[in-house]
């Protein structure tokens, strides 16, 4: 089991760290093309992965939707992704009772941006040991996020990373202040960008969210250029046909060609230091 995940910080890994993976576990099948298809490209980019995806969804804007296809088997499937490609793992927690349970199966726990807020769950995270990737809430100020960084830490934790996935701008539509990165840095842990969320259109009259996955590209250059210290993304083979968060993620055939730019613009930003 990995525990620690020392190449999070730019002084240990000289580059940029990835978390991305597609938003929901499907399957198996699915899990495992994925990570070993990123696993390729982050050997060869010299770029350190950390997998991605939900056990469940508990945020589904329709009773209907896709949620999941069982805790136990998705927990499952996300530790054999593990031990197959050697990777770190990272999956969603909705409630405190979750943590403890999730904890045995990943290596980072991630808080939504929507619980950001919810100390218990903050808490009882804080209390496994692992790490904690707490998203920015779309509701949130950077400098807010210190609060939810001092819950972990008076916690007993100092594991933590910060994403920020874009400020609701109006109903519909979200944008990323890039003042917020150098600000929330100020903490002193790690921050990520998330560029597919970023990119989500909420609300829609359907009840399925929109997306701008033709910006990805440009949020993605513009965070590392800003000093983001990770880059989130979500991605899938097929995302037409994604049972989750389709419209705003990356196709999986586009990763290749995004990664090697953002390298590029890591390289000038570490000869700039």
């Amino acid at each position: 089991m990995l525990t620690g995940l020392p190449y999070i910080n730019h002084t240990e890994s000289g580059n940029f760290f990835l978390i991305a993976g597609p938003c929901v576990v499907e399957s198996e099948k699915m899990c495992m093309d994925i990570a070993e298809k990123i696993k390729i490209l982050t050997d060869k980019f010299r770029i350190p992965y950390i997998f991605k995806a939900s056990y469940r969804k508990a945020n589904r804007s329709k009773l209907d939707s896709f949620s999941g296809i069982g805790d136990t088997e998705a927990l499952s499937i996300l530790a054999r992704v593990r031990e197959t490609f050697q990777v770190p793992v990272i999956t969603d927690i909705h409630a405190a009772s979750e943590a403890l349970f999730t904890s045995g199966y990943v290596d980072v726990l991630q808080i939504p941006a929507f619980l950001s807020r919810q100390t218990d769950i903050l808490v009882a995270a804080a209390k496994t040991g692992k790490y904690i990737n707490i998203k920015k809430g779309q509701f949130s100020a950077p400098s807010s996020m210190q609060f939810a960084v001092d819950k972990i830490v008076q916690s007993g934790n100092r594991n933590i990373i910060l994403t920020d996935r874009g400020t609701m701008f109006g109903y519909q539509d979200l944008i990323v202040d890039f003042r917020g990165i150098p600000q929330m840095k100020k903490t002193g842990f790690p921050v990520v960008l998330d560029v597919t969320h970023s990119l989500q259109q909420p609300n829609q009259p359907s009840g399925v969210s929109g997306g701008l996955p033709e910006m990805i590209e440009t949020l993605a250059r513009a965070g590392i250029a800003t000093g983001a210290d990770g880059i989130f993304l979500e991605t899938h083979p097929d995302p037409m046909n994604a049972l989750s968060d389709g419209a705003n993620m990356l196709h999986l055939s586009l990763l290749e060609n995004l990664l090697n730019s953002l390298v590029r613009i890591q390289s000038v930003i570490n000869e700039l230091k």
